[in-house]
């Protein structure tokens, strides 16, 4: 899953992406509404966390037209404006929480996952295919119930796959989902990150397997009887 970051404070603006990298997130970060726009623009989003005192403009000016554009992504504002008419402005304009600078980053990516947990939202189910289970909340995965430890990406990469499992997954897309902006991507960067996913998997009696469409992208699907 990936979130974007629209923070102008430099320091935070690196917590908040380090932390969110951790919890199993590709997260992109940048520091005004114009690149905040331009990244909306190109790259789909399973969140958003929002600064409002932003240098070109007020973060609530890019939510607005998020709305009206029909763009629903979840979306968490931060600020320091804490009177009561702001909280209620910030929630009128569209966002979906609301969280007070100073914040505990434990707190943040808490809402954050409770925001993709709702009904329209990526997180809050438990995804199973062969012997394989994927607890999206806990970001934890079993293979016949024994815990399998991967990395955040391996994780994501095997999220993706299994969530549209039996299809055919673009190249493209999934490393739009994997890596941010920031991460430097080789060529092949996603080659070595499935082979590193496809050898755990075997090696601990995944029942299924992940099929390469050359040119085209991955495929996850049960073991053929």
């Amino acid at each position: 899953m990936r979130i974007l970051i629209v923070e102008d404070e430099d320091r935070l603006r690196e917590l908040v992406g380090r932390s969110l990298e951790r919890a199993g997130f590709a997260a992109d970060a940048v520091g005004t509404v114009d690149e905040a726009r331009a990244a909306i623009a190109t790259t789909s989003y399973d969140a958003i966390i929002l600064d409002l005192g932003l240098p070109d403009e007020d973060g609530l000016a890019l939510l607005r037209d998020m709305r009206a554009a029909r763009n629903m992504t979840p979306t968490l504002v931060l600020t320091a404006r804490d009177g009561v008419d702001d909280r209620v402005e910030g929630l009128n304009a569209g966002a979906d929480d609301y969280l007070l600078k100073p914040f505990a980053v434990p707190e943040l990516i808490a809402r954050i996952k409770a925001l993709l947990r709702r009904p329209s939202g990526a997180l809050g189910v438990v995804l199973e295919l062969g012997n394989i289970r994927f607890d999206t909340i806990n970001r934890a995965l079993t293979v016949d119930t024994r815990p399998l430890a991967l990395t955040p990406r391996e994780l994501t990469l095997l999220e993706n796959l299994i969530r549209r499992a039996g299809q055919v997954v673009p190249k493209d897309h999934l490393e739009e989902r994997i890596y941010g902006f920031d991460d430097e991507v080789s060529s092949n960067s996603l080659e070595v990150l499935l082979h590193r996913l496809r050898k755990k998997l075997d090696s601990n009696g995944f029942s299924g397997r992940i099929h390469t469409v050359r040119g085209v992208g991955y495929m996850l699907a049960e073991a053929q009887s």
